[in-house]
């Protein structure tokens, strides 16, 4: 039997996000929708049977990490514990590597691919990210197509929202200076 879900909306500098969560970890995340009724639709859409609860101490330290990492405080969230339940293992695999890159750094998805002993799944690393349940602990933001393009992000405002995350982390793409050190 599956452990209970949970699910509570909270307050970033990027708008409102949603967590869900049960006994083992996170099982998602959700970017803020247009308003806090959006973000919430989209949370139990995903995640139907989750009751809204006030998150109990150790969820609390995941928000609280997101939020100062929002508030451009480079923090590491890759100790947050994730149900992985019902994600592939090559997502999995996909998943280890980006919660391996630092705040302000990007690799590419065929970077990526290649960490992975695959270089020819720079394609496959882009679709498991793009069902990344776990943005921002899963930091999908962080992967770039070929030559540092945005490439794809489906979290809701898309490639917007990817940039704007980019730019409060102060991204760098190789030793390069900031992606938008230039503005």
């Amino acid at each position: 039997m599956p452990a209970a879900s949970h699910i509570a909306l909270f307050d970033t500098p990027i708008g409102t996000c949603g967590i869900a969560w049960n006994s083992i970890g996170v099982r998602g995340l959700r970017l803020p929708g247009s308003d806090r009724e959006r973000t919430l639709a989209g949370l139990r859409r995903r995640h139907p049977a989750a009751l809204e609860q006030v998150p109990p101490p150790r969820v609390q330290a995941a928000i609280d990490a997101i939020v100062a990492l929002l508030h451009w405080t480079p923090n590491d969230l890759s100790g947050i514990p994730l149900d992985m339940d019902g994600v592939p293992v090559f997502h999995r695999r996909v998943y280890d590597v980006a919660r391996g890159i630092p705040p302000g750094q990007t690799l590419s998805y065929g970077e990526v691919a290649r960490r992975l002993g695959e270089p020819e799944a720079a394609r496959a690393v882009g679709q498991a990210l793009g069902a990344n349940r776990f943005a921002i602990i899963v930091p999908c933001h962080r992967v770039l197509a070929a030559g540092g393009r945005a490439g794809g992000f489906s979290a809701p405002g898309g490639v917007d929202t990817k940039r704007r995350l980019l730019e409060i982390e102060q991204a760098r793409i190789g030793n390069q200076p900031g992606l938008f050190d230039a503005r």
